[in-house]
């Protein structure tokens, strides 16, 4: 197995580096972190400390409806937090497919999902703006097309409901309100990041905060570790099946 990760100007991502014990490509290069994920020459990318904007263009060129999905644990419970890229979730069709591909994850993981829509205020706040309502009917509808397909709830406003009915797929009602509640949980309060998921590509690709310390880096190598693992099992188990020696 052998990962890359990429450098910038935090350093916490190479101390990471030194205490996990797998073969870790550093870059400090965007294009050449790219290079080496889409060139097939590792197995799983962690942007480390990149910058993202640049590296998620050049993923968007070949994936244009890729998507992100964090990897959080409060008070020891992990679910998946989306979205959380600021330029995602911008409408009711990427949420949509944003749960179908966090989902399909999740059950490839062998994790049931329950997802939790949020909304911008509780039930008796209709009318008290326009942007309240437009986001609890955005929240209402997204609701109603996926129930049919999973176990899905809109809480509202309120994602402490949604946590301690054991949803695992928590939907930010766009991708602003996502990388705030990120940021908030994992840089102000108790909350533990493992990165955050590439949805909607085939290659493992595990994007991270710039911001993010030497544990934080060393949750998310392991990560991608994991996915390689489980990645490389499923193709020995399809080869085994289809009688390949």
């Amino acid at each position: 197995m052998r990962l890359a990760a990429g450098m910038g100007e935090n350093r916490a991502i190479k101390d990471a580096i030194n205490i996990v014990d797998f073969d870790i490509v550093l870059t400090e290069s965007e294009d050449e972190l790219i290079d080496l994920l889409l060139g097939r020459k590792v197995d799983a990318v962690v942007r480390g400390s990149l910058n993202a904007s640049g590296i998620m263009n050049r993923l968007r060129s070949k994936y244009p409806n890729l998507c992100r999905a964090s990897v959080l644990e409060v008070k020891g419970r992990k679910f998946l937090l989306a979205p959380v890229g600021i330029d995602e979730g911008d409408n009711l069709q990427q949420k949509e497919q944003i749960i179908n591909q966090g989902a399909s994850f999740m059950l490839d993981m062998g994790i049931k999902p329950r997802i939790g829509i949020l909304s911008g205020g509780r039930p008796q706040d209709r009318g008290r703006s326009t942007r309240i309502d437009d986001s609890l009917d955005e929240a209402e509808e997204l609701t109603r097309i996926t129930m049919d397909k999973y176990p899905v709830k809109h809480y509202f406003i309120l994602i402490e409901d949604a946590l301690a009915d054991g949803a695992n797929l928590i939907m930010a009602p766009d991708g602003i309100c996502g990388n705030l509640i990120f940021r908030s949980l994992v840089f102000l309060g108790s909350g533990k990041s493992y990165g955050a998921i590439t949805l909607g590509i085939k290659e493992i690709f595990i994007d991270t905060s710039r911001s993010q310390n030497k544990e934080g880096y060393i949750r998310a190598l392991k990560l991608a570790a994991h996915l390689v693992n489980l990645k490389n099992n499923r193709n020995n188990l399809l080869e085994f099946r289809n009688g390949t020696p």
